[in-house]
């Protein structure tokens, strides 16, 4: 699955030394993108509930961050990408190539079956459609497996901050592009993790 990457010793050092409110809403959030939120949403309202009435407990604080660093460890095990929970996908309508002067840059992206290809560059949409297609073709071929593309669209795109903006352009159709904004409200981390690389 797309939205699950192994963790880096960055990520569990980062959990140790992390405030504990810091931690416990980046944990929140990062599981109410996911389907198993409705099993951890009990356990993290305690969480915060105890954090809240026990004040300043030096003692609280250091188990309940303690109890969230084991839950952030069992998650990278089961190869999540806690670090997508920091990120939004923000899907905002149709630019030209105007958007060009605001910092965007042209993207074009498949969707397979179980992953997300992207060729961002300068050339036109339809050429590195062509580009990524070969790609493809080329890594399958190496691989000797079949591809199939489930999705293409033709985006603009922007990183501001923790933010991935993305934008349906001209060679973009209204159907397609509202058939990808439904794809991202419904799984944003799939495409952050797919898109991760998108720099």
């Amino acid at each position: 699955m797309a939205e699950k990457k192994s963790g880096h010793l960055a990520d569990i050092l980062s959990d140790r030394f992390s405030d504990v409110w810091k931690l416990l809403s980046e944990t929140t959030i990062f599981l109410s993108r996911t389907k198993e939120f409705d099993a951890y949403e009990g356990q993290l309202r305690a969480w915060r509930s105890e954090l809240q009435s026990s004040g300043r407990n030096p003692e609280v604080a250091q188990r309940i961050r303690s109890d969230l660093t084991g839950l952030r460890k069992s998650l990278r095990l089961q190869g999540y990408d806690l670090s997508l929970g920091k990120q939004n996908l923000v899907i905002e309508g149709f630019r030209n190539d105007a958007c060009l002067g605001e910092g965007f840059r042209r993207v074009v992206i498949f969707i397979g079956d179980n992953t997300i290809f992207f060729l961002a560059g300068e050339d036109n949409h339809i050429a590195l459609a062509e580009y990524l297609e070969a790609q493809v073709q080329a890594q399958a071929n190496a691989r000797k497996q079949q591809v199939r593309i489930l999705d293409r669209h033709y985006l603009w795109y922007r990183r501001q901050g923790q933010d991935l903006i993305l934008s349906g352009s001209d060679t973009e159709t209204k159907e397609d592009f509202k058939r990808f904004t439904a794809m991202c409200d419904a799984n944003s981390l799939l495409l952050l993790s797919g898109l991760k690389g998108l720099r």
